[in-house]
């Protein structure tokens, strides 16, 4: 009894010090970037294009590809990929061709964004002739969320209670009515979270859209899928090693990259107020 005590206590003490370690790096970051961005944060700076070589200016068209980009992705992405969950979990008879398919999807979900930028440059920028363009980058986005929109959407799936799915069997309605009407309002804020929670990680990728989707310049607003644009991570690239005068726009790299953060930031929030008032009105 007194060896499991210790065995349990050094378990705990253990998350605890992990937590510990990640909480601090995590502040330790965001206080980082809030000291050295927080003086480029202006009203100016968000809603102007950058100008003089982009060495002054804002970053409005950054905010604008990025958020373009996320949309794409989302569109692409969510759908199939709860599609894709229904399936496995529902649908498919669980065997060694399901086993395959999970382990496919994990493997994907643990691919370097870099090749996922290459295979969107090879299929959708060259084979399918888009170019670079929003549609390209957001399609690249899409495919690289969409391992992680499946896991969590597939666990979503999972945690509704059998009892649900049979007792709405029993009262004569269909599978897909189950799923539609039952399974899937009950699974919807573990899905949607997954879903913007992978998204948000996407938001923050520089190598998928460097090749496929995002420029080094360009003052217009993308007018169509077709066009290309600028992006906050690429942005902060370029400013960092391929600049003008890095010195100079080091501030702006800061003030840049406090504005990702603040995105991404808004996104999760977002994900779990949303998550919170689903499961209120579910409980009501």
């Amino acid at each position: 009894m007194n060896t499991r005590k210790i065995v349990q206590g050094v378990g705990f003490f253990s998350l605890r010090l992990a937590a510990l370690v990640n909480g601090t790096a995590l502040a330790i970051i965001v206080w980082f970037m809030v000291s050295r961005g927080w003086r480029a944060i202006s009203w100016s700076f968000l809603t102007m294009p950058p100008t003089d070589s982009m060495t002054r200016g804002g970053i409005f068209p950054c905010i604008v590809g990025t958020l373009c980009l996320m949309g794409v992705a989302l569109v692409v992405a969510l759908p199939v990929g709860v599609a894709s969950a229904i399936y496995l979990n529902e649908y498919a008879a669980q065997g060694r061709f399901v086993r395959i398919i999970r382990l496919g999807i994990n493997n994907l979900a643990g691919v370097p964004s870099v090749v996922f930028g290459l295979f969107g440059l090879a299929f959708f920028c060259i084979v399918l002739k888009m170019g670079v363009s929003v549609i390209a980058g957001g399609l690249t986005l899409g495919l690289m969320t969409l391992p992680v929109i499946i896991g969590t959407s597939e666990e979503a799936l999972k945690s509704v209670p059998k009892t649900y799915r049979e007792a709405s069997l029993g009262l004569g309605a269909t599978k897909w009515q189950t799923i539609y009407r039952v399974v899937l309002p009950s699974a919807f804020p573990g899905i949607i979270t997954g879903g913007i929670l992978g998204l948000s990680r996407a938001a923050g990728e520089t190598a998928p859209i460097m090749y496929t989707g995002a420029v080094f310049f360009t003052p217009e607003l993308p007018g169509s899928l077709f066009d290309e644009v600028m992006a906050l991570p690429y942005h902060i690239y370029v400013l960092a090693t391929a600049g003008t005068n890095i010195a100079t726009t080091r501030p702006l790299q800061y003030g840049t990259a406090l504005v990702l953060i603040a995105l991404i930031f808004g996104m999760n929030l977002g994900a779990i107020l949303l998550r919170t008032r689903i499961r209120k009105k579910m409980r009501l």
